[in-house]
């Protein structure tokens, strides 16, 4: 069972952030939304708002609103919170660059506002082994994120000489893909 949150915390309603990477993932949000209701219940805090970045790849902050608008609050005075709820690690970000991933908690922190990993099966309490778990999950995100890339690029690449897609190029090292399956071609 999760310690309950020290009495500083419990000062006004606590933001929510979540983030699926594709609007394909219907209930990913919803289900990180459960997770943390839970935890916030089981602790007696009251959810304030919810910062969703639907449908945003973890890879880069651009794009990412929500997460920007978050962080535009924590960086200011005007945080009318001292914690914020997230599902897991990588919900910050899919990051190559595990530093990167940690970027948003150090910000966080620096502003004297405390992340809870809701979803994660360890208290984010800044010890020795909270800490090393946070870095082998960030690490893991970014290791499966690389991975998924090369897949998927490889999975189209396969489908282009199929000629199930056509490639083409608009700079030296952009590619898209179009589907051309319009034209009768069936791919699987």
């Amino acid at each position: 069972m999760w310690p309950v949150l020290a009495t500083s915390e419990h000062c006004g309603a606590i933001p929510v952030y979540v983030r699926m990477s594709t609007d394909h993932q219907k209930c990913s949000t919803e289900n990180q939304l459960d997770i943390i209701r839970n935890f916030a219940s089981v602790r007696g805090l009251q959810i304030l708002r919810v910062f969703d970045d639907s449908g945003r790849f973890g890879l880069r902050l651009y794009g990412r609103e929500a997460l920007q608008n978050l962080m535009v609050e924590v960086r200011t005075v005007q945080a009318d919170f001292r914690a914020i709820l997230v599902c897991d690690v990588s919900r910050w970000g899919q990051l190559q660059d595990a530093d990167k991933g940690a970027c948003h908690e150090h910000v966080c922190s620096r502003a004297g506002i405390r992340v809870h990993y809701c979803g994660e099966q360890f208290e984010n309490d800044s010890s020795i082994g909270s800490n090393l778990l946070k870095t082998v999950k960030r690490v893991m995100a970014g290791e499966y994120s690389r991975e998924l890339s090369v897949k998927v690029f490889a999975r189209q690449c396969r489908l282009v000489e199929l000629g199930c897609l056509r490639a083409q190029t608009y700079d030296s090292f952009a590619v898209t893909f179009n589907d051309i399956s319009d034209e009768g071609l069936r791919c699987p």
